[in-house]
């Protein structure tokens, strides 16, 4: 099995210093040779590999670019896709562990229902079976379940059937610590003070009313170490 690992991060135009502290903090911690890539959605719709009309209910530019993820791995080997609204503690070499290969993904089952309201920069937080299952997935991407996941499908399908994870079977779904998607306002910290990889799914401290949430501090250190002059929005 393959002893390194590519890691795509949805990247939105708004919030580019959240990808760049996600990557920074992956290599940072990584003992396994990383590649971090960010999806891009403007490179997907200039290449015409991404149709879809916009979705008004999409929070951010990668909400269903993320299922790209094993086509640009060229639906080989193992490859991770997480939300750019990611700090990384621990070492992703310990995810390499979880690869099964008869599964077709594997993620963190989280059983999340937020309340309505808003999120992030006043965008609208809605509640649906499976939630923040998609925000970190480690596909297998040879399986024939996760092939399956073409531009031809993803672009046609909803994003219930995307999101869900419809398109595998639902044993053919593996599972992750919570410690690997810590959702911050939801999850318990745990006894160590820090899991391996926490989400500001609400909303983190690029964001200026999102200032006063768990391991900010953190968070700030590691934007300004990355770029001094970042500026919250």
């Amino acid at each position: 099995m393959q002893n390194e690992l590519d890691i795509y991060v949805g990247w939105d135009s708004r919030e580019p210093i959240a990808y760049e502290v996600a990557k920074s903090t992956v290599l940072k911690h990584a003992t396994v040779p990383v590649r971090v890539i960010p999806i891009k959605l403007e490179e997907l719709v200039e290449k015409g590999a991404y149709t879809r009309d916009i979705d008004p209910l999409a929070s951010t530019e990668f909400t269903y670019s993320r299922f790209f993820t094993p086509w640009l791995a060229g639906y080989k080997g193992w490859a991770l896709f997480c939300d750019c609204d990611f700090l990384f503690f621990g070492d992703v070499a310990k995810l390499l562990e979880y690869r099964d290969e008869t599964k077709a993904v594997v993620c963190v089952k989280h059983d999340y229902t937020p309340k309505e309201g808003t999120k992030m920069d006043g965008k609208v937080q809605t509640s649906y079976p499976r939630k923040n299952w998609s925000s970190f997935m480690l596909f297998n991407c040879d399986h024939p379940s996760t092939r399956q996941l073409t531009p031809e499908l993803i672009n046609r399908e909803s994003g219930a059937y995307l999101h869900r994870m419809q398109w595998a079977q639902d044993d053919e779904i593996g599972e992750v610590p919570v410690e690997w998607n810590w959702l911050e306002g939801w999850n318990e910290k745990p006894a160590n003070g820090y899991p391996n990889a926490v989400h500001f799914t609400n909303g983190g401290p690029w964001f200026k009313d999102w200032q006063n949430v768990d391991y900010a501090d953190e968070w700030r250190a590691a934007a300004s170490a990355v770029d001094p002059n970042w500026k919250t929005i």
